[in-house]
């Protein structure tokens, strides 16, 4: 494995420090594909990385300091010691909201009157940035960039993009539709502020649209036909848009799912996705649009007499095949297990091209279902050219270290009630895999 340069080793810094603002404030032996194959791609890709983030009020932490390196960072610690809600509070960082609720009353500290997480980011086409997020109940969320307010959340999306494994991820390959489209919207508005507008403008008018029909129906009357003609329009406006965008996506990302897949399988299998919005025509973004409209109104009476609108991006999937073998219905647990990681491997690829810089990578105790020798071949990745900056949790800190050796690795200590620790603790539990909601 490739050495990586590293300002310490198995250190970290756990002294808290206040915020200067209140929350309130306004201001600014397995087959493992050498990862080599990226050096071809004729671009420049910049470095990302969070330098340190202080946590006050979010969930476990009552006030933590954790600090990173621009490598591979562990964080080791028992159940439910807060291990999790580190990675929880990068992504809200990144992303304005956790990957594990979308209700940030959950993520707020039980008997806390607000949370509030600050975190310092080095960028090689930003510089350096400082990003704060903070929730009080009743008065909602803001988030800081460089000190100034933004005046939408959305606006941090794609700044700093990042990408999460966690135990969760299974249900992209095992269960239903909503799962992938939530895992494509992720990808597609990390790279794209314009599909994630379409995206957020569409969301609006299917509400609008359906709360017209139900209505309607409810009262057994046909709806002002103005009115839905109107939010028909819109949602075709916005909805072909997102399946346009959907369709390019889709041809682009299979390139990098399939070297993905070669990373880390050693059964010659091929991996496919397929995205067809409409299930009797070949769709493209040249015909999106009127195959969108001629389908919504094919589909009319029915929607009369359910009162919801059964057309469009909301209702669509990415199928996924192995060797031309849809996977949800025929893949074993290690072929599912093995497509998620291919998944998520091939997002960072894909966002590291368009942004130009290397995510932030995030992964929550997913080594615990691992064979020894896909762990080493993941490993592997993470300690190469391929990937920036990782944060990984972990009940054992023996399951990375037995694989990195000598080579380093920051780790940081998490004691139950959230206390980070720079020392390992003589008394630390050994524990398996915490849950998303007490950790």
């Amino acid at each position: 494995m490739a050495t990586r340069p590293s300002s310490s080793s198995n250190e970290c810094v756990g002294s808290a420090y206040p915020f200067r603002h209140s929350p309130s404030a306004h201001q600014r032996p397995l087959k493992v594909v050498p990862p080599a194959h990226l050096s071809k791609i004729k671009f420049s890709v910049g470095s990302l990385f969070i330098k340190s983030i202080h946590l006050k009020g979010i969930r476990a932490h009552q006030d933590s300091t954790v600090n990173f390196d621009d490598g591979i960072n562990l964080i080791v610690g028992p159940n439910g010691a807060g291990k999790t809600n580190i990675l929880e509070a990068v992504h809200l960082l990144c992303l304005s909201k956790s990957f594990l609720t979308s209700n940030d009353r959950y993520v707020l500290r039980r008997g806390e009157p607000f949370y509030e997480v600050e975190g310092h980011f080095e960028s090689d086409i930003r510089g350096s940035v400082t990003v704060r997020a903070a929730f009080v109940p009743g008065e909602g969320k803001k988030i800081f960039v460089g000190g100034a307010v933004l005046e939408r959340m959305v606006d941090l999306v794609g700044r700093f993009p990042i990408v999460v494994f966690s135990p969760g991820d299974q249900r992209l390959t095992a269960e239903g539709p909503e799962f992938r489209r939530r895992f494509l919207d992720n990808i597609v508005s990390q790279s794209s502020s314009l599909y994630l507008d379409h995206l957020l403008r569409y969301k609006k008018v299917l509400k609008q649209r359906n709360e017209l029909l139900l209505s309607a129906r409810k009262r057994r009357q046909v709806p002002d036909a103005v009115l839905l003609d109107s939010w028909t329009q819109e949602l075709v406006l916005h909805g072909a848009a997102i399946i346009a965008d959907r369709i390019r996506f889709t041809e682009k990302y299979a390139g990098h799912l399939e070297r993905a897949f070669e990373q880390i399988s050693s059964v010659a299998e091929r991996p496919t996705i397929v995205y067809t919005p409409f299930a009797d025509h070949l769709a493209t973004p040249e015909n999106a649009s009127d195959l969108y409209q001629a389908e919504l109104e094919r589909r009319r009476q029915s929607e009369l007499d359910r009162g919801v609108t059964l057309v469009g991006p909301h209702r669509d999937d990415l199928e996924m095949y192995l060797d031309e073998m849809p996977v949800r219905r025929f893949a074993s647990q290690g072929q599912h297990r093995t497509f998620g990681m291919a998944l998520k491997l091939a997002q960072y690829d894909y966002l590291k091209e368009r942004s130009a810089e290397r995510p932030i990578l995030l992964l929550d105790d997913i080594f615990d279902n691992l064979d020894p020798a896909r762990i080493g071949a993941f490993l592997d990745i993470l300690d190469s050219d391929v990937i920036g900056q990782s944060i990984t949790t972990a009940a054992r800190k023996e399951i990375v270290y037995n694989h990195l050796g000598s080579h380093p690795c920051r780790t940081t200590f998490v004691e139950t009630g959230g206390l980070v620790l720079e020392k390992e603790p003589t008394d630390v539990l050994i524990g398996t895999r915490d849950s998303a909601s007490s950790d």
